[in-house]
């Protein structure tokens, strides 16, 4: 008896690591959902946009349901999308000075969906900035003088260089920030 109960419980914990280890697999791919985007999936495994790109060979951010992508990262508990970006745990990496504007979802033509898929105008609260990506990968985390934490969610046709764009939620918010110069920190 004590023989087969020895045999049993090295059964079951071989059974309990593989798994454990198959788990682990599963979640090194992403199967793409109706709805999601790089940032979304990026946030959901605590991964950067960039990193996932570099992982799948994609020249653009777009992405398809049912597509298989490898992520690199631990599956966070988080919620999705709708949790404001945190004050970061990490260093700051680099710190300037930048030229800001405001910017909102709803001007002419905007769809109000960043370039990293991020939908302003069901997440109105989000700090989100635009950025050259030359000069800040999109996926940062920063801290901005005078408007706080966020992440380097979008681009835009005027946004080069040492500029960035501030998203606001409402039209007067943002003609109330104006233009004006402010520190960046890039944060680990």
């Amino acid at each position: 008896m004590k023989k087969f109960s020895f045999v049993l419980s090295f059964l079951l914990m071989f059974l309990v690591a593989f798994a454990n280890d198959s788990e682990a697999a599963s979640s090194s791919v992403y199967t793409v959902k109706k709805g999601d985007s790089l940032y979304k999936i990026s946030r959901q495994y605590n991964v950067s946009v960039s990193t996932i790109k570099s992982l799948n060979n994609l020249k653009s951010d777009l992405i398809k349901p049912n597509q298989k992508l490898k992520v690199k990262g631990v599956k966070s508990s988080a919620k999705k999308s709708t949790k404001k970006v945190s004050r970061s745990n990490g260093n700051v990496v680099k710190e300037f000075m930048v030229s800001t504007t405001a910017y909102t979802a709803y001007c002419r033509g905007c769809s109000g969906i960043t370039k990293t898929g991020i939908n302003l105008r069901k997440n109105p609260s989000l700090k989100v900035i635009a950025v050259d990506p030359r000069v800040i990968k999109l996926g940062t985390k920063v801290y901005v003088e005078g408007y706080g934490y966020a992440i380097a969610g979008d681009t835009g046709s005027a946004i080069k260089g040492n500029k960035i764009d501030v998203f606001m939620p409402n039209q007067s918010s943002a003609l109330r920030w104006g233009r004006k110069t402010v520190k960046i920190k890039i944060l680990r």
